[in-house]
C-alpha cells in the first residue's frame, strides 16, 4: 500500500486537481471498485456479519436496501456529477460544486459544507480505527507486551499510521489505486470463507439443522420485523446519494461514457461482498454452535474463524483482507474531509493566492489532523463499528443526500433551498441522535424527508420571478 502511495505522489500530486481528484483519470474498474471498496469498509467484515450473527437473516435487509441505493446512485448521480461538475468551473470537491451550482449562497455553502464534512467523517473514519483496533486485539494479543499501550491503542494508532502515510503523500490516486487492490483481496476473502465454514460444518444441512435449534426463525427475513424496523433497514439505501468519499468517484471517472462499465463491475462486486458478508455471519453462528464456542462480541466472527479454521498463511491473508476494508474506506474519507479544509476554508478565507504546492501540502497536514481527531473518538474499546457507521452515514445521507440529488435534477432549486436542506438534514439526524429516538426508527428517515422538504419549500418561496 505504501509503495502504491509513493509511485501515485511521483505520479499525480503536482496540482490540486491531480491530488484530489486524480486528474479526472480514472478507468472504470478502478472507479467501480475504489468507490464499492471505500463504501463497505470494516462494516463489511465486522458490523454486518456480527449483525446476522447476533440476530438472523432478518438483518440482511440491510443489505438488500444498500445493494438497491448503490444502483439507484450509479443510475441517477454518477452520469451528472460527473458532467456537472466538470462542467460548473471544474469543481474539486462537493461544496466548492455546490457553491459553482448556486453561486448567491457559494460562501455558507462551503462553509455550512466543510463543517459537516469534517465532524461526520471524524466519526466515519473513527469507526473504521475500531475496526483496526479490534483486529489488533483480537488476533496480536500479548504480542506487543513492551508497548505501553493496550492492544486495541497499538491496533488504531498503526491502522491509521499507515493509512495516512500512503494518502498524505499520493492523494486521490493513491487512495484509489490502493482501493481497488484492496476491493480484490476483500472479495476474494467473503468468496472464501462461506465456503470453508460448510466444508467444515457438514454443509448445508447440518447449518440449517443447527440453526433451527438456536432459534427455529433465524433463518426467517421477518422474525420479529416490525413496519419501523424494515424501514429502518431498506432506508440504509437512501445514504448513498450523499456520501462524499463515494460520489467523488464519480467525478473522477475518465469520462460520462465509462459510468455505465463501472457501474456493472461495481454491482457484480458489491453483489458478490454481501452474500459473502451475510454467509460468514449465518454460517458462522452454527460453526460456533456446534463447536460450544460463545462470542462475547459478535462483530468479531470473521476474525475468529479466520483463526481458527486455516492455515496460518490463510489466516494472514483473511486478516490483510479484513484490515484492507478498515484501510480503504479511511484513506477516503481522510481525504475528502482534507480536501473540503483546503479548497472550502483555507483557500477561501486564509490563502486565496495560495500556490498548488502549497495546498498539497497543507492538504497533507489536514489528512494527519483529521486522523488524530478521529483516533482519540476512537479509543473507546467498547465502541461499536455498526453503531458508529450508522450516525455518519445517516448524517451524510440525510445532509447531502436529496441536496445532491435535487441539485444534479432540479433546475429551480435555488441556493436559500440548498442551504436550508443541508442545516436541516444534518440537524435532524444530531438531534434524532441525542433524543435517543434512533431505536424506534433509523435516524437517516425523518433526516432524508426533512431534508427534502425543506429544499422544495424554500427554494419555492425564494425563487426568482
Amino acid at each position: 500500500m505504501i509503495g502504491i502511495g509513493l509511485y501515485a505522489w511521483r505520479k499525480s500530486t503536482s496540482n490540486s486537481g491531480e491530488y484530489l481528484l486524480g486528474g479526472r483519470q480514472l478507468g472504470p474498474a478502478v472507479t467501480a471498485l475504489s468507490a464499492g471498496a471505500s463504501d463497505m469498509s470494516g462494516w463489511l467484515l465486522l458490523g454486518l456479519p456480527g449483525a446476522l450473527y447476533a440476530t438472523g437473516l432478518v438483518e440482511a435487509w440491510i443489505g438488500i436496501g444498500l445493494f438497491i441505493g448503490a444502483f439507484a446512485n450509479w443510475i441517477i448521480v454518477a452520469p451528472r456529477l460527473r458532467e456537472q461538475t466538470e462542467k460548473l468551473g471544474d469543481s474539486l470537491t462537493i461544496p466548492q460544486f455546490l457553491a459553482n451550482r448556486f453561486p448567491d449562497h457559494a460562501s455558507i455553502l462551503r462553509i455550512v459544507s466543510a463543517v459537516i464534512i469534517v465532524a461526520f467523517f471524524s466519526v466515519y473514519t473513527a469507526a473504521g480505527l475500531v475496526g483496526g483496533g479490534l483486529l489488533f486485539q483480537e488476533s496480536f494479543a500479548d504480542l506487543f507486551n513492551n508497548v505501553s499501550m493496550s492492544d486495541y491503542m497499538l491496533g488504531i494508532w498503526v491502522t491509521g499510521g499507515v493509512v495516512v502515510g500512503y494518502t498524505m503523500f499520493g492523494g486521490f490516486l493513491a487512495v484509489s489505486l490502493t482501493d481497488f487492490v484492496q476491493g480484490c483481496i476483500m472479495v476474494v476473502a467473503l468468496i472464501l470463507m462461506p465456503i470453508v465454514i460448510l466444508t467444515n460444518d457438514g454443509g448445508w444441512t447440518a447449518a440449517n439443522a443447527t440453526l433451527t435449534n438456536i432459534n427455529p426463525e433465524f433463518l426467517s427475513m421477518t422474525q420479529g420485523l416490525t413496519f419501523l424496523g424494515f424501514v429502518s433497514a431498506v432506508t440504509w439505501g437512501l445514504g448513498y446519494f450523499g456520501q462524499p468519499h463515494i460520489i467523488v468517484r464519480f467525478m473522477a471517472i475518465r469520462s460520462v461514457k465509462d459510468v455505465p462499465i463501472a457501474r456493472n463491475i461495481g454491482m457484480i462486486w458489491m453483489g458478490v461482498a454481501l452474500l459473502g458478508a451475510i454467509g460468514v455471519g449465518i454460517f458462522g453462528r452454527a460453526y460456533a454452535a456446534q463447536n460450544g464456542i460463545i462470542l462475547e462480541k459478535p462483530e468479531t466472527i470473521f476474525i475468529l474463524l479466520a483463526n481458527m479454521l486455516f492455515n496460518p498463511l490463510i489466516t494472514g491473508f483473511l486478516l490483510a483482507a479484513l484490515l484492507a476494508a478498515i484501510m480503504s474506506t479511511i484513506s477516503s474519507q481522510l481525504l475528502v474531509a482534507s480536501s473540503s479544509l483546503t479548497e472550502d476554508f483555507y483557500r477561501l478565507f486564509l490563502r486565496k493566492n495560495a500556490s498548488e504546492t502549497e495546498m498539497v501540502n497543507i492538504g497533507r497536514l489536514c489528512v494527519l489532523a483529521v486522523a488524530i481527531i478521529a483516533a482519540f473518538i476512537a479509543s473507546d474499546p467498547e465502541s461499536k463499528v455498526l453503531g458508529l457507521v450508522s450516525n455518519a452515514w445517516a448524517g451524510f445521507g440525510a445532509a447531502f443526500g436529496p441536496l445532491i440529488l435535487l441539485s444534479l435534477t432540479w433546475k429551480r432549486m435555488t441556493g436559500a433551498g440548498a442551504v436550508a436542506g443541508l442545516i436541516v438534514g444534518a440537524a435532524s439526524v444530531a438531534i434524532w441522535i441525542a433524543m435517543g429516538w434512533s431505536s424506534e426508527i433509523y435516524e437517516i428517515v425523518p433526516g432524508f424527508i426533512l431534508a427534502f422538504a425543506a429544499i422544495i419549500l424554500v427554494s419555492n418561496l425564494t425563487k426568482k420571478s
